[in-house]
């Protein structure tokens, strides 16, 4: 199993997840929490992308990079993003 894939995914999660942060004020959870949601959203979107075929996940040319960082950054925004919102859901309603 090749790992750059995985783990160019990763950090692009992390960038994606503060970066939604950054654009989503209300629904931010400070830079570790951001990170660490982007993370696991990158991971998870990253190969849910792959699996239907929408991301390559092998060979590491320019398009296969491109791909992965794409599929990474938008999996970890998404992620964070969703778990904010529905933090800042809860905390209105108690």
């Amino acid at each position: 199993m090749d790992y750059l894939p995985l783990i160019i995914q990763l950090l692009s999660g992390a960038v994606g997840g503060n970066l939604a942060g950054k654009l989503m004020p209300s629904a931010s959870m400070g830079t570790m929490v951001n990170s660490i949601l982007g993370i696991l959203g990158g991971g998870l979107g990253g190969q849910l992308l792959g699996m239907l075929g929408m991301a390559p996940q092998t060979g590491m040319d320019l398009m296969g990079i491109i791909g992965n960082i794409a599929a990474g950054g938008v999996g970890g925004g998404v992620f964070m993003a969703i778990i904010g919102i529905i933090k800042s859901m809860m905390g209105s309603k108690s």
